[in-house]
């Protein structure tokens, strides 16, 4: 008789027990998140909230299609925020923000290569001055060059006088071929070395400027007053 009772009581307690850990299984299963990369919807209704062509904000399942392209935001079932999407940008702002993103990675570049190039101030100044000083170099030549050309040209031009169609005399003979050639190879280089000096004058300029830039840009990195 004892042993049947205490068999009793150990199945009881054996049944007890296996029916609080289904218990407690249910209750993890109902409190565990979602997995990641679940659909917002297999965790309650959403909402989506979207502003019309008029101004006026607009809240439902789904957004039309004519506002699809819009800027729009997610809501759950409380009216929390829980995702947000931008307005499709048209291909000019588009290419806009690659520009601006392209002109942010130039400057960082910059700022890169300025400190790794130079020590000091006085390092970009030496280069500056070296530079220009070649530049100027190579205007003094070219000036004289043209001085040169400018010299022969007044020269032809002088004897060009002796033959028609500059000299009106109707017995003046016909200019030669040679002269007539050398008046216009002489033309051709002339405006090469005006086109010449015009660009290194340009770059002169061009570098002046950018060196004070680059000097400036340099002390804003360095903390430098």
């Amino acid at each position: 008789m004892a042993a049947a009772s205490l068999e009793d009581r150990f199945l009881k307690n054996v049944a007890w027990i296996l029916c609080l850990c289904g218990l407690l299984a249910c209750g993890l299963a109902a409190g565990a998140p979602a997995s990641k990369g679940s659909s917002p919807t297999n965790n309650g209704r959403v909402l989506y909230k979207w502003v019309d062509k008029d101004g006026v904000t607009h809240y439902g399942d789904h957004v039309p299609p004519e506002y699809a392209s819009q800027e729009q935001h997610i809501l759950n079932a409380r009216g929390y925020e829980i995702n947000h999407l931008d307005a499709q940008k048209s291909a000019e702002q588009a290419a806009a923000d690659e520009q601006r993103k392209l002109d942010a990675d130039q400057r960082q570049l910059r700022d890169k290569n300025l400190l790794n190039t130079y020590a000091s101030v006085q390092e970009i100044e030496r280069l500056r001055d070296q530079r220009l000083t070649l530049l100027a170099d190579q205007v003094k030549v070219t000036n004289q060059f043209l001085e040169t050309l400018n010299g022969r040209m007044k020269k032809m031009r002088a004897d060009s006088m002796r033959y028609r169609p500059y000299n009106n005399d109707p017995k003046a003979p016909s200019m030669p071929d040679q002269l007539a050639e050398d008046l216009v190879r002489l033309s051709a280089d002339m405006h090469t070395q005006e086109q010449n000096l015009k660009q290194k004058r340009s770059e002169e300029a061009t570098m002046s400027i950018q060196f004070e830039s680059d000097i400036d840009r340099f002390k804003e990195l360095k903390h430098i007053q």
